[in-house]
């Protein structure tokens, strides 16, 4: 393909992203953004349960192919959508959204539990696309959202998700471990939680974790 006047060989950076000890397939693409113009999209079937970030497979990348073959956004997938030929239906696949603040790659949901609650709170956030390890307060959630939310997976999963779960474990794969944990270890309902002082409780843990994060940059500065 010809990108930004450059001929760039996709089985090339294929090839490269193969080479990552995590990485056990790459397809990259040349998509159209409506904001970006032409992209270079690389979407990767890991071969670790933990996804390399985007950061780590760029820099990866970069050390093997100049800047103009570096993928602008890296998606991991649990598998290739496929034609009934058995060949790689490119239609198929997920548009990017960007680059997440956090840093981390998309990775698709890989159970029917982490698929239901990304879909909830795709809904409930208003986007488009909500991966495993994509952080709900770094996708515009808020204290306000989660009562409606808690009592929302409440009822859709039939499990006791509190407000304080949802600060304690603010990503759907966290989230979905400890349903499945608190699920097997019992059986019984415990006494119902206070959803205004799981709130306030939850509160006090963001402000503790923003404080922490703010250190951090004024170390740095």
């Amino acid at each position: 393909v010809k990108l930004r006047g450059f001929r760039i060989e996709l089985g090339e950076i294929e090839a490269v992203l193969c080479k990552h000890a995590a990485v056990r397939e790459a397809v990259v693409i040349c998509r159209d953004d409506e904001v970006q113009g032409r992209q270079l999209i690389a979407y990767l079937v890991a071969d670790a349960a933990d996804a390399p970030s985007a950061a780590e497979l760029r820099a990866f990348v970069r050390g093997s192919l100049p800047d103009f073959m570096i993928p602008a956004s890296f998606m991991v997938l649990d598998s290739f959508p496929l034609t009934s030929s058995g060949k790689l239906n490119q239609r198929a696949l997920p548009a990017p959204e960007g680059e997440r603040q956090s840093g981390k790659v998309f990775v698709e949901p890989r159970s029917d539990l982490e698929r239901q609650l990304a879909e909830i709170w795709r809904e409930v956030l208003g986007v488009s696309q909500v991966g495993i390890h994509d952080n709900f307060f770094d996708l515009g959630g808020h204290s306000l959202m989660l009562i409606g939310l808690s009592n929302r997976l409440c009822d859709e999963l039939d499990a006791p998700v509190s407000v304080l779960d949802l600060f304690t474990y603010p990503t759907v794969s966290a989230l979905a471990e400890h349903i499945l944990q608190s699920g097997q270890e019992s059986a019984g309902g415990g006494e119902e939680a206070d959803p205004v002082a799981a709130v306030a409780a939850g509160k006090q843990r963001m402000r503790q974790l923003l404080q922490s994060r703010q250190r951090k940059i004024n170390i740095k500065d």
